[in-house]
């Protein structure tokens, strides 16, 4: 089984890159970030032709969360993060597929720092973290799969240096990270390659995919029934090279058959 996490920045204008990627890879089940859509503007007869059955959160300019799912339509268990009922911001969706609970999200980018936009950050960490929290006590097989906007280690960014009074980097956000996997969650891609140099993010200026200047801000994290089925976890680095591609490569995670 095959999940992986993409921030397409934009379904429509970049679907051309998406359902190529999807062609290429056939990954099982996709959790989708940023799609800059309302929810009547989502490509689904596209997506439904290529294969896949979804599940969406539109928004409209902004934001906006999906699920596929390869020869299914994912069963959807939750949409929107709880915690905060005046929230409205598209940034979680949660879905049931072939026995394993699939979370899909895009958490705040939170800059600038301080401000309200970096309050909003914490405070939906901390939205992320009880209900992390409750996900982890139902002892089910779980994949928090997303767009974090966490670099969560030195080894995770080109020159960190330059990074430290940013929101993805803040130690604020870093410890809030830290909270996640301390419930017992593992970071899938580090978990299996601890010394790589490994990005999922290289910015559009200053010729970042060429220098490999680049960010690792998305993550899946594996709850303890679904570790053991680990096998291979990766960057489909190449995808950013790609004619009109997002800023960010997919990630993925394979699992063993149970």
């Amino acid at each position: 089984m095959r999940i992986a996490t993409f921030n397409v920045n934009g379904i429509n204008g970049r679907l051309p890159v998406l359902l190529r990627w999807l062609a290429e890879t056939a990954p099982d089940v996709v959790c989708l970030q940023e799609l800059k859509a309302p929810q009547d503007k989502f490509p689904q007869k596209a997506i439904t032709d290529a294969g896949y059955g979804a599940i969406w959160q539109g928004q409209s300019r902004w934001n906006g969360v999906a699920i596929l799912a390869r020869g299914r339509v994912p069963i959807e268990t939750r949409r929107g993060l709880p915690g905060d009922a005046t929230d409205d911001q598209s940034r979680y969706i949660e879905a049931a597929i072939d026995g394993v609970l699939v979370a899909g999200l895009y958490l705040p980018n939170g800059n600038p720092r301080p401000g309200p936009r970096f309050a909003y950050k914490m405070a939906w960490m901390a939205r992320l973290q009880a209900h992390a929290a409750t996900l982890m006590a139902s002892g089910a097989p779980v994949v928090i799969a997303g767009d974090f906007n966490v670099m969560p280690t030195e080894a995770d960014v080109y020159k960190p240096e330059r990074w430290l009074d940013d929101a993805l980097f803040a130690p604020e956000v870093r410890a809030a990270f830290d909270v996640l996997i301390g419930q017992g969650w593992t970071d899938a891609i580090r978990h299996l390659h601890p010394d790589a140099t490994i990005y999922t993010f290289w910015d559009y200026f200053r010729n970042a995919y060429g220098r490999n200047a680049g960010l690792r801000l998305d993550h899946l994290l594996l709850s303890p029934a679904l570790l053991p089925r680990l096998k291979s976890a990766g960057v489909d680095r190449e995808v950013r090279g790609w004619d009109k591609a997002s800023d960010h490569a997919p990630a993925w995670i394979t699992l063993r058959k149970r």
